[in-house]
């Protein structure tokens, strides 16, 4: 059995680049893959391997400057997520192109798991889901609005857009492990907003700690593994990648005429060139190779 665990923390690290080496080396010492992206605003990212390894990564990083009060969320998966181990310098541990925000001066006030429906269901508050567009799409809270961003950088731009909807409301904002909200509250809140709440642990807190029977939450939580979506009590759940796209599907989707693995899927079948699908299958067929011969290739990508 493998644990997971997920983490962000906003720290200053004035040095990023001397933390990578021995990060890295302690992750490959102990037997960890997955991804964890180091930048000036703090860490970021998600990891998977024995309980021992988890163990002396989280003690290593609770060590870095800042990070004593370090928090993260575990899983376990009866399989390896990650094929491979990345220890990253960014310019921002979750991407945003924001250079005024600041998440170590101000955010949202914090809403545990057991608040959260009371708050979602006022009548003066309107509840935004601040994930990409293709992750909504597969499961969120009800009643929530959707941006229909492609990427956490549109955020600023549709709250520009959409400002005027939000007159006297309360804002209440959710993302999967919370990261984005810590940098969305604060921007909001740097907007003139006066009143905002954010998820704390995010919707993969809600999932494990909220009883399904009393959730508010609809459908499943995408995640960036290969176990592409969770459900209640973490469990995973039917989606797999098209690998094209990136985009979760369903298994059932691949019965669909616009399915060829590694190419296209019904969502993106009509979004690329032939020229494109030629390299899709040409990197498809590379990848085939490489797995012959006992490599492993996987692409996973880390907002939070």
């Amino acid at each position: 059995m493998y644990t997971i665990a997920a983490l962000y923390h906003f720290t200053r690290f004035p040095d990023p680049a001397s933390l990578q080496a021995p990060l890295l080396k302690l992750c490959e010492a102990e037997g960890i893959s997955g991804s964890l992206l180091l930048a000036q605003e703090g860490i970021n990212g998600t990891i998977a391997g024995p309980r021992s390894g988890i163990d002396a990564v989280l003690a290593h990083i609770r060590a870095l400057p800042g990070c004593s009060d370090l928090e993260w969320k575990e899983s376990t998966s009866a399989y390896q997520p990650f094929r491979r181990l990345k220890v990253r310098l960014k310019k921002e541990i979750v991407t945003m192109g924001q250079p005024d925000v600041d998440p170590r001066a101000r955010v949202g006030h914090y809403v545990d798991p057991a608040d959260w429906n009371d708050l979602i269901r006022a009548p003066d508050v309107a509840v935004i889901d601040t994930r990409n567009d293709y992750e909504v799409a597969i499961g969120t809270f009800d009643g929530a609005i959707d941006p229909e961003t492609a990427s956490f950088r549109d955020f600023p731009a549709w709250w520009e857009a959409n400002k005027h909807r939000f007159h006297n409301k309360r804002i209440a904002m959710f993302c999967t492990g919370g990261i984005r909200c810590e940098k969305s509250t604060n921007y909001l809140l740097g907007q003139g907003v006066e009143e905002v709440y954010h998820l704390k642990g995010g919707i993969l807190k809600y999932l494990e700690e909220m009883p399904e029977a009393d959730s508010t939450w609809r459908g499943d939580c995408f995640v960036f593994d290969a176990r592409v979506s969770v459900g209640h009590g973490l469990r995973e759940g039917p989606h797999v990648l098209c690998y094209a796209c990136r985009r979760p599907i369903l298994p059932e989707d691949r019965t669909r005429p616009e399915y060829e693995h590694g190419v296209s899927c019904h969502h993106c079948a009509h979004e690329t060139s032939a020229d494109d699908k030629a390299r899709f299958r040409e990197r498809q067929k590379q990848i085939a190779l490489a797995e012959a011969r006992g490599e492993r290739h996987i692409k996973i990508v880390h907002e939070g």
